[in-house]
Protein backbone atom coordinates (compact mmCIF):
# COMPACT_ATOMS: atom_id res chain seq x y z
CA UNK A 1 0.00 0.00 0.00
CA UNK A 2 1.23 3.75 -1.24
CA UNK A 3 1.05 6.98 1.23
CA UNK A 4 0.08 9.88 -0.87
CA UNK A 5 3.22 10.87 -2.07
CA UNK A 6 3.61 7.32 -4.05
CA UNK A 7 6.12 5.77 -1.67
CA UNK A 8 5.75 2.10 0.06
CA UNK A 9 5.64 3.05 3.80
CA UNK A 10 8.87 2.31 5.64
CA UNK A 11 9.18 -0.59 8.49
CA UNK A 12 10.21 0.79 12.19
CA UNK A 13 13.51 -1.34 11.00
CA UNK A 14 14.42 1.73 8.55
CA UNK A 15 14.27 4.06 11.33
CA UNK A 16 17.66 3.32 13.35
CA UNK A 17 17.76 5.11 16.74
CA UNK A 18 14.52 6.14 16.88
CA UNK A 19 15.08 7.16 20.32
CA UNK A 20 17.57 9.94 19.19
CA UNK A 21 15.08 10.83 17.01
CA UNK A 22 12.00 11.32 19.29
CA UNK A 23 14.03 13.01 21.23
CA UNK A 24 14.95 15.87 18.64
CA UNK A 25 11.75 16.49 17.53
CA UNK A 26 9.94 16.78 21.14
CA UNK A 27 13.19 19.49 21.89
CA UNK A 28 12.22 21.52 18.52
CA UNK A 29 8.44 21.00 19.74
CA UNK A 30 9.14 22.53 22.98
CA UNK A 31 11.23 25.63 21.19
CA UNK A 32 8.46 26.41 18.19
CA UNK A 33 5.65 25.98 20.86
CA UNK A 34 6.91 29.37 22.84
CA UNK A 35 8.45 30.87 19.56
CA UNK A 36 7.01 34.69 18.37
CA UNK A 37 8.77 35.41 15.93
CA UNK A 38 7.89 34.51 12.67
CA UNK A 39 11.52 34.33 10.95
CA UNK A 40 13.17 32.83 14.25
CA UNK A 41 10.06 29.97 14.07
CA UNK A 42 11.46 29.50 9.87
CA UNK A 43 14.88 29.24 11.54
CA UNK A 44 14.08 26.34 13.76
CA UNK A 45 11.94 24.31 11.37
CA UNK A 46 14.67 24.73 8.79
CA UNK A 47 17.11 23.31 11.73
CA UNK A 48 14.89 20.99 12.70
CA UNK A 49 14.69 19.26 8.92
CA UNK A 50 18.69 19.39 8.91
CA UNK A 51 18.97 17.30 12.00
CA UNK A 52 16.05 15.11 10.77
CA UNK A 53 17.45 13.37 7.36
CA UNK A 54 21.19 14.43 8.21
CA UNK A 55 21.57 17.56 4.98
CA UNK A 56 24.34 20.34 5.11
CA UNK A 57 21.73 22.98 4.49
CA UNK A 58 17.53 23.11 4.86
CA UNK A 59 15.69 25.90 4.36
CA UNK A 60 11.84 26.40 5.18
CA UNK A 61 10.06 28.71 2.38
CA UNK A 62 6.93 30.45 2.84
CA UNK A 63 4.61 31.51 0.27
CA UNK A 64 2.97 34.91 0.48
CA UNK A 65 -0.07 35.11 -2.25
CA UNK A 66 -0.50 39.11 -2.73
CA UNK A 67 2.90 39.32 -4.15
CA UNK A 68 2.86 35.39 -5.82
CA UNK A 69 6.42 35.35 -3.97
CA UNK A 70 7.90 32.58 -1.33
CA UNK A 71 10.43 34.04 1.17
CA UNK A 72 12.70 33.05 3.84
CA UNK A 73 15.60 33.83 5.57
CA UNK A 74 19.12 32.74 5.76
CA UNK A 75 20.28 32.98 9.49
CA UNK A 76 20.04 34.77 11.99
CA UNK A 77 20.43 38.69 11.17
CA UNK A 78 20.05 38.15 8.13
CA UNK A 79 17.22 39.84 6.20
CA UNK A 80 14.46 37.70 4.34
CA UNK A 81 15.08 36.38 1.28
CA UNK A 82 12.29 36.38 -1.33
CA UNK A 83 11.84 34.69 -4.96
CA UNK A 84 9.32 34.30 -7.45
CA UNK A 85 7.16 31.05 -6.72
CA UNK A 86 7.35 29.61 -9.83
CA UNK A 87 11.34 29.66 -9.44
CA UNK A 88 13.35 26.65 -9.53
CA UNK A 89 13.16 23.68 -8.07
CA UNK A 90 11.22 25.17 -4.98
CA UNK A 91 8.79 26.33 -7.47
CA UNK A 92 8.17 23.68 -9.34
CA UNK A 93 6.98 21.77 -6.37
CA UNK A 94 5.13 24.13 -4.81
CA UNK A 95 3.15 24.77 -8.45
CA UNK A 96 2.86 20.70 -8.88
CA UNK A 97 2.24 20.32 -5.07
CA UNK A 98 4.78 17.27 -5.55
CA UNK A 99 7.94 16.25 -3.90
CA UNK A 100 11.31 16.43 -5.92
CA UNK A 101 14.09 14.32 -5.19
CA UNK A 102 17.27 15.85 -7.47
CA UNK A 103 20.29 13.62 -7.33
CA UNK A 104 22.79 16.47 -9.27
CA UNK A 105 21.67 19.93 -9.23
CA UNK A 106 23.96 20.83 -12.01
CA UNK A 107 22.11 18.20 -14.35
CA UNK A 108 18.40 19.31 -13.81
CA UNK A 109 17.53 22.67 -15.95
CA UNK A 110 15.38 23.99 -13.37
CA UNK A 111 18.56 24.87 -10.69
CA UNK A 112 19.72 28.16 -10.64
CA UNK A 113 23.63 27.96 -11.20
CA UNK A 114 24.20 31.67 -10.61
CA UNK A 115 23.16 31.04 -6.93
CA UNK A 116 26.23 29.09 -6.07
CA UNK A 117 29.04 30.46 -8.31
CA UNK A 118 27.72 34.05 -6.10
CA UNK A 119 28.05 32.04 -2.80
CA UNK A 120 30.88 29.93 -3.78
CA UNK A 121 28.86 26.44 -2.42
CA UNK A 122 28.54 23.53 -4.73
CA UNK A 123 24.70 22.23 -4.30
CA UNK A 124 24.82 18.62 -5.18
CA UNK A 125 21.43 16.88 -4.05
CA UNK A 126 18.00 18.48 -3.28
CA UNK A 127 14.81 17.42 -1.50
CA UNK A 128 11.96 19.05 -2.07
CA UNK A 129 8.37 18.87 -0.01
CA UNK A 130 5.42 21.12 -0.70
CA UNK A 131 3.07 21.88 2.91
CA UNK A 132 -0.29 22.90 3.18
CA UNK A 133 -2.40 24.52 5.67
CA UNK A 134 -5.70 23.37 7.61
CA UNK A 135 -7.61 23.91 4.13
CA UNK A 136 -5.33 21.98 2.44
CA UNK A 137 -3.86 25.05 0.56
CA UNK A 138 -0.36 24.73 -0.11
CA UNK A 139 1.49 27.76 1.74
CA UNK A 140 4.97 27.30 1.25
CA UNK A 141 7.93 24.18 1.12
CA UNK A 142 10.99 22.46 2.90
CA UNK A 143 14.57 22.01 0.66
CA UNK A 144 17.43 20.39 1.85
CA UNK A 145 20.60 20.36 0.05
CA UNK A 146 23.62 17.78 -0.29
CA UNK A 147 23.20 14.74 2.17
CA UNK A 148 25.77 14.24 4.31
CA UNK A 149 27.49 11.41 3.66
CA UNK A 150 25.64 9.78 0.69
CA UNK A 151 25.08 10.77 -2.76
CA UNK A 152 21.44 11.82 -2.50
CA UNK A 153 18.54 11.60 -0.35
CA UNK A 154 16.98 8.21 1.13
CA UNK A 155 13.49 7.44 1.05
CA UNK A 156 13.66 7.42 5.03
CA UNK A 157 14.40 11.00 4.18
CA UNK A 158 11.95 11.90 2.07
CA UNK A 159 9.42 9.95 4.46
CA UNK A 160 11.45 11.89 7.57
CA UNK A 161 10.87 15.50 6.09
CA UNK A 162 7.76 14.53 4.55
CA UNK A 163 6.58 14.51 8.53
CA UNK A 164 8.58 17.57 9.57
CA UNK A 165 6.75 19.45 6.16
CA UNK A 166 3.36 18.19 7.77
CA UNK A 167 3.92 19.66 11.09
CA UNK A 168 5.80 22.73 9.79
CA UNK A 169 2.76 23.60 8.00
CA UNK A 170 0.27 22.94 10.77
CA UNK A 171 2.28 24.66 12.79
CA UNK A 172 3.07 28.18 10.68
CA UNK A 173 -0.96 27.75 9.68
CA UNK A 174 -1.76 28.29 13.48
CA UNK A 175 1.44 30.40 13.95
CA UNK A 176 0.10 33.17 10.99
CA UNK A 177 -3.44 33.01 12.23
CA UNK A 178 -2.29 33.71 15.67
CA UNK A 179 -0.48 36.39 14.87
CA UNK A 180 -3.27 37.96 12.65
CA UNK A 181 -4.82 38.30 15.97
CA UNK A 182 -2.23 39.76 18.06
CA UNK A 183 -1.80 42.25 14.89
CA UNK A 184 -5.12 43.15 15.01
CA UNK A 185 -5.43 43.35 18.62
CA UNK A 186 -2.61 45.79 18.64
CA UNK A 187 -4.23 47.82 15.56
CA UNK A 188 -7.04 48.51 18.20
CA UNK A 189 -5.36 49.06 21.68
CA UNK A 190 -2.96 51.51 19.80
CA UNK A 191 -5.79 53.37 18.12
CA UNK A 192 -7.67 53.58 21.43
CA UNK A 193 -4.34 54.78 23.13
CA UNK A 194 -4.37 57.69 20.70
CA UNK A 195 -8.43 58.51 21.15
CA UNK A 196 -7.95 58.51 24.80
CA UNK A 197 -4.57 60.70 24.75
CA UNK A 198 -6.74 62.84 21.50
CA UNK A 199 -9.20 63.97 24.22
CA UNK A 200 -6.70 65.88 26.63
CA UNK A 201 -4.80 67.34 23.58
CA UNK A 202 -1.75 64.74 23.00
CA UNK A 203 -1.05 63.74 20.16
CA UNK A 204 -0.77 59.79 18.92
CA UNK A 205 2.95 60.23 19.51
CA UNK A 206 2.60 60.33 22.93
CA UNK A 207 1.20 56.61 23.39
CA UNK A 208 4.04 55.61 20.55
CA UNK A 209 7.02 56.95 22.44
CA UNK A 210 5.76 55.68 25.87
CA UNK A 211 5.55 52.54 24.01
CA UNK A 212 8.64 52.50 22.82
CA UNK A 213 10.72 53.86 26.05
CA UNK A 214 8.75 50.87 27.84
CA UNK A 215 10.33 48.02 26.01
CA UNK A 216 13.75 49.52 26.01
CA UNK A 217 13.52 50.35 29.36
CA UNK A 218 12.24 46.97 29.75
CA UNK A 219 14.94 44.75 28.25
CA UNK A 220 17.77 46.73 30.03
CA UNK A 221 16.02 45.71 33.28
CA UNK A 222 16.46 42.12 31.69
CA UNK A 223 12.97 41.20 31.29
CA UNK A 224 12.60 38.39 28.16
CA UNK A 225 11.97 39.99 25.09
CA UNK A 226 8.38 38.08 24.89
CA UNK A 227 7.53 39.82 27.87
CA UNK A 228 8.86 43.08 26.55
CA UNK A 229 7.02 43.04 23.37
CA UNK A 230 4.03 42.33 25.52
CA UNK A 231 4.44 45.60 27.56
CA UNK A 232 5.32 47.79 24.43
CA UNK A 233 1.84 46.43 22.67
CA UNK A 234 0.06 46.82 25.72
CA UNK A 235 1.28 50.54 27.15
CA UNK A 236 -0.30 52.61 25.02
CA UNK A 237 -3.50 51.93 27.19
CA UNK A 238 -1.96 53.47 30.27
CA UNK A 239 -4.54 56.73 29.88
CA UNK A 240 -7.72 54.59 28.09
CA UNK A 241 -9.84 55.90 31.35
CA UNK A 242 -9.36 59.26 30.36
CA UNK A 243 -12.19 58.82 28.02
CA UNK A 244 -14.62 59.18 30.84
CA UNK A 245 -13.05 62.29 32.25
CA UNK A 246 -15.26 65.35 32.21
CA UNK A 247 -13.62 68.02 29.45
CA UNK A 248 -13.79 70.21 32.52
CA UNK A 249 -11.24 68.30 34.17
CA UNK A 250 -9.16 67.28 31.66
CA UNK A 251 -8.55 70.31 29.87
CA UNK A 252 -8.71 72.60 32.73
CA UNK A 253 -5.24 74.91 32.14
CA UNK A 254 -5.12 75.54 35.76
CA UNK A 255 -4.25 73.66 39.26
CA UNK A 256 -7.08 71.31 39.90
CA UNK A 257 -9.02 71.26 43.01
CA UNK A 258 -8.91 69.01 45.57
CA UNK A 259 -11.95 67.12 44.32
CA UNK A 260 -11.15 67.84 40.60
CA UNK A 261 -8.13 65.65 41.29
CA UNK A 262 -9.61 62.92 43.16
CA UNK A 263 -12.53 62.40 39.74
CA UNK A 264 -8.98 62.44 37.40
CA UNK A 265 -7.76 59.57 39.56
CA UNK A 266 -10.64 57.46 38.77
CA UNK A 267 -9.30 56.96 35.40
CA UNK A 268 -6.52 54.59 36.56
CA UNK A 269 -9.74 52.47 38.10
CA UNK A 270 -11.77 52.87 34.64
CA UNK A 271 -9.25 51.74 32.58
CA UNK A 272 -8.66 48.64 34.74
CA UNK A 273 -12.12 47.54 34.52
CA UNK A 274 -12.52 47.77 30.67
CA UNK A 275 -9.83 44.89 30.44
CA UNK A 276 -10.08 43.22 33.48
CA UNK A 277 -12.15 40.51 32.94
CA UNK A 278 -10.35 39.88 29.14
CA UNK A 279 -9.17 36.33 29.27
CA UNK A 280 -6.34 37.61 26.62
CA UNK A 281 -2.63 38.41 27.44
CA UNK A 282 -2.53 41.53 25.83
CA UNK A 283 -5.63 42.96 27.38
CA UNK A 284 -4.84 41.39 30.73
CA UNK A 285 -1.87 43.46 30.92
CA UNK A 286 -3.01 46.78 29.87
CA UNK A 287 -5.71 46.40 33.05
CA UNK A 288 -2.32 46.25 34.75
CA UNK A 289 -0.52 48.79 33.33
CA UNK A 290 -3.63 50.95 33.41
CA UNK A 291 -4.33 49.90 36.93
CA UNK A 292 -1.24 50.76 38.58
CA UNK A 293 1.33 53.40 36.29
CA UNK A 294 0.31 56.31 38.95
CA UNK A 295 1.66 54.26 42.15
CA UNK A 296 4.26 54.95 43.77
CA UNK A 297 7.49 53.50 44.48
CA UNK A 298 6.84 55.08 48.16
CA UNK A 299 3.41 53.94 48.40
CA UNK A 300 1.78 57.71 47.89
CA UNK A 301 0.47 57.26 44.83
CA UNK A 302 -3.20 56.31 43.67
CA UNK A 303 -5.50 54.31 42.78
CA UNK A 304 -4.25 51.67 46.45
CA UNK A 305 -1.52 53.14 47.73
CA UNK A 306 0.60 49.90 46.76
CA UNK A 307 4.19 50.31 47.49
CA UNK A 308 7.89 49.22 45.70
CA UNK A 309 7.57 45.70 44.57
CA UNK A 310 3.78 45.49 45.00
CA UNK A 311 3.27 47.48 42.12
CA UNK A 312 4.05 45.36 38.59
CA UNK A 313 7.14 45.59 37.48
CA UNK A 314 4.93 46.95 34.26
CA UNK A 315 3.40 49.50 36.00
CA UNK A 316 6.63 50.83 37.51
CA UNK A 317 8.12 50.88 34.12
CA UNK A 318 5.38 52.86 32.60
CA UNK A 319 5.20 55.25 35.18
CA UNK A 320 8.97 56.32 34.24
CA UNK A 321 8.06 56.15 30.41
CA UNK A 322 4.96 58.27 30.62
CA UNK A 323 6.22 60.51 33.52
CA UNK A 324 9.42 60.83 31.02
CA UNK A 325 7.23 61.76 28.38
CA UNK A 326 4.81 64.01 29.70
CA UNK A 327 7.50 66.45 31.71
CA UNK A 328 9.07 66.79 27.65
CA UNK A 329 5.39 67.60 25.86
CA UNK A 330 3.37 70.84 26.06
CA UNK A 331 0.00 69.90 27.74
CA UNK A 332 -2.60 72.31 28.80
CA UNK A 333 -1.62 73.30 32.15
CA UNK A 334 2.36 73.78 31.51
CA UNK A 335 5.04 73.91 29.09
CA UNK A 336 7.28 71.45 28.06
CA UNK A 337 10.46 70.71 30.57
CA UNK A 338 14.10 71.38 29.11
CA UNK A 339 16.11 67.78 29.11
CA UNK A 340 18.25 68.95 32.12
CA UNK A 341 15.18 69.75 34.24
CA UNK A 342 13.20 66.29 33.62
CA UNK A 343 16.60 64.55 34.62
CA UNK A 344 16.64 66.47 37.91
CA UNK A 345 13.15 65.32 38.59
CA UNK A 346 13.47 61.61 37.85
CA UNK A 347 16.86 61.91 39.82
CA UNK A 348 15.08 63.76 42.81
CA UNK A 349 12.17 61.64 42.36
CA UNK A 350 14.59 58.34 42.48
CA UNK A 351 13.46 56.24 45.35
CA UNK A 352 10.25 57.68 45.85
CA UNK A 353 8.17 58.19 43.12
CA UNK A 354 9.97 55.46 41.23
CA UNK A 355 11.64 52.33 41.35
CA UNK A 356 15.59 53.37 42.28
CA UNK A 357 17.20 50.82 39.98
CA UNK A 358 14.78 51.55 36.57
CA UNK A 359 15.38 55.39 37.02
CA UNK A 360 19.37 54.22 37.24
CA UNK A 361 18.86 52.27 34.27
CA UNK A 362 17.44 54.94 32.46
CA UNK A 363 19.62 57.67 33.68
CA UNK A 364 22.86 55.31 32.70
CA UNK A 365 21.07 55.20 28.32
CA UNK A 366 19.42 58.54 28.76
CA UNK A 367 20.92 59.11 24.86
CA UNK A 368 19.07 56.26 23.77
CA UNK A 369 15.68 57.33 25.09
CA UNK A 370 16.26 60.79 23.88
CA UNK A 371 16.93 59.57 20.70
CA UNK A 372 13.60 57.58 20.43
CA UNK A 373 11.52 60.56 22.05
CA UNK A 374 13.63 62.57 19.01
CA UNK A 375 12.14 60.00 16.31
CA UNK A 376 8.26 60.54 16.98
CA UNK A 377 8.38 64.38 17.57
CA UNK A 378 5.02 65.93 17.75
CA UNK A 379 6.04 69.26 15.67
CA UNK A 380 5.74 69.21 12.28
Amino acid sequence: MKNLLGQTPLDSKDFPQSDQLLSTIFEYMGKMSTETDISKMLLLLADLGTKLVQADRCTVWLRETATQTVWTVAGHGVERISISETSGIVGESLQSGILISVEDAYLDERFNIEVDRETGYRTRSMLCIPFTNQEGKIIGAFQAINKIGDSQFTRKDETLLTFASTYAGKSLDAFILQNELLETQKEIIETMGEIGESRSQETGNHVRRVAKYSYKLALLAGIPESRALLLRYASPMHDIGKVATPDSILLKPGKLTTEEFEHMKLHTVVGYNIFRNSERELLKTAAIIAYQHHERWDGQGYPRGIKEEQIHIFGRITAVADVFDALGSDRVYKNAWPLEKIVSYLEEQRGKQFDPTLIDLFLNHLDEFVTIRDSYTDRA
